[in-house]
């Protein structure tokens, strides 16, 4: 057996398969490393999307950039042959850069030929990245794992400027938050999808919901703590089941979690984008934490314009040759047709209070609601992906 390539990370002593760097645990080609990041401006005015892949056992690394503002989006996205290159974090336009491990993360768009929309932010953790449950999926015939993901996110504030049609906007860490995730494994939805095998069909008359959302709050006295919770309902007979994740997580690393939730929500019928709630969670000692969460405006970057969930038969890792960058302007998302092109998953950007904590935070909610569901006020003939 040969072993892979040498590659500059081999030179650290970081090594935990007896391989090269260039090789991963598993020949999967869904495995996948994976960044998405979002920078908001807490009024709704912009915000910002980022995302990287690296598809080792696909020879590939794309990504996308963009900005959202109100309805209108601009995106950017590039793909590139990894190569040799493997450890630099950059595609065409678009980079990534860690500036202090665990800390501090900086992401920029350049300028191009493609977008009037450039940026350079550096994104600083109000409380340390936190780990989620480890996200297993298997196929229809409960053999194959289709997805076997362990993901981390933290909640922060930006720093830097974002420039749209020749205007240049400063990001004040006073007046933005952000928000970032990290996972890697086998994932779903990674080139094109197979069509010979056996697929999981859920019954049209099963609801899903699931929302996923870090926050940044601060307190009267202008210190600050971050919220996660990251559920999923599925409704209707041996379908049914609600997993919650997430909790309070302080400075020092402290987390206190969630171990239940009911909830009021509001969606857009039209679009089933998220527009106002109240979350009430329970905590491991019985109390409740409820949260009152509002749509700030119809601000947030649309992921389907980043090949999640596939954009018109392109998807991520996707062979793309050497180098391809490439980009457009979407000047309605909210619009039903482009909503079903761009699919659901979205980033919103929300104010949320929480009384309990005596804080007020800014984060990113993103949800999906698939199927009927009638305490929402969505209906089957609705739905879409």
């Amino acid at each position: 057996m040969t072993l892979g390539p040498l590659v500059p990370a081999d030179e650290h002593l970081h090594h935990q398969i007896t391989d090269t760097f260039a090789t991963v645990g598993q020949s999967d080609r869904s495995w996948t490393e994976k960044i998405w990041a979002m920078a908001a401006a807490r009024d709704g005015s912009l915000s910002i999307g980022f995302g990287l892949g690296k598809y080792v056992n696909r020879g590939v690394m794309d990504g996308v950039a963009g900005v959202s503002r109100g309805r209108e989006q601009f995106t950017v996205r590039a793909s590139r042959e990894l190569g040799t290159t493997r450890d630099v974090t950059v595609v065409g336009p678009i980079h990534y850069e860690i500036v202090e491990p665990l800390r501090r993360i900086r992401f920029v768009l350049e300028a191009n030929d493609e977008q009037p929309v450039s940026f350079d932010y550096t994104m600083d953790g109000v409380v340390p990245p936190h780990l989620e449950d480890r996200e297993v999926h298997r196929g229809a015939d409960g053999s194959r794992v289709e997805a076997d993901v362990v993901r981390y996110h933290q909640a922060g504030v930006a720093s830097g400027w974002v420039e749209v049609d020749g205007v240049r906007t400063e990001i004040d860490p006073d007046t933005w938050v952000a928000t970032r995730d990290h996972s890697w494994g086998v994932r779903y939805a990674v080139g094109a999808p197979i069509d010979d095998v056996k697929t999981r069909d859920m019954p049209d008359d099963v609801g899903v919901l699931t929302m996923w959302c870090p926050v940044t709050c601060e307190q009267a006295d202008g210190s600050r703590y971050a919220i996660h919770w990251y559920t999923s309902r599925t409704a209707k007979g041996s379908w049914q089941r609600t997993d919650v994740q997430g909790g309070i997580e302080h400075a020092d690393g402290r987390k206190d979690h969630f171990v239940g939730l009911s909830h009021d929500l509001e969606f857009d019928p039209v679009n089933r984008r998220f527009l106002r709630g109240e979350l009430r969670f329970v905590m491991a000692d019985g109390s409740e934490r409820p949260l009152r969460v509002e749509a700030v405006s119809d601000t947030g970057f649309h992921l389907g314009a980043g090949l999640y969930f596939g954009l018109d038969d392109h998807w991520h890792g996707q062979w793309r040759g050497k180098l391809l960058v490439e980009g457009e302007y979407t000047p309605d998302c909210a619009d039903r047709a482009t909503a079903e092109r761009l699919h659901q998953l979205r980033d919103c950007i929300v104010r949320v209070q929480d009384p309990v904590g005596g804080g007020v935070g800014w984060g990113n909610l993103e949800a999906l609601a698939f199927g009927p569901h009638p305490d929402l006020g969505l209906t089957g003939e609705s739905s879409f992906r």
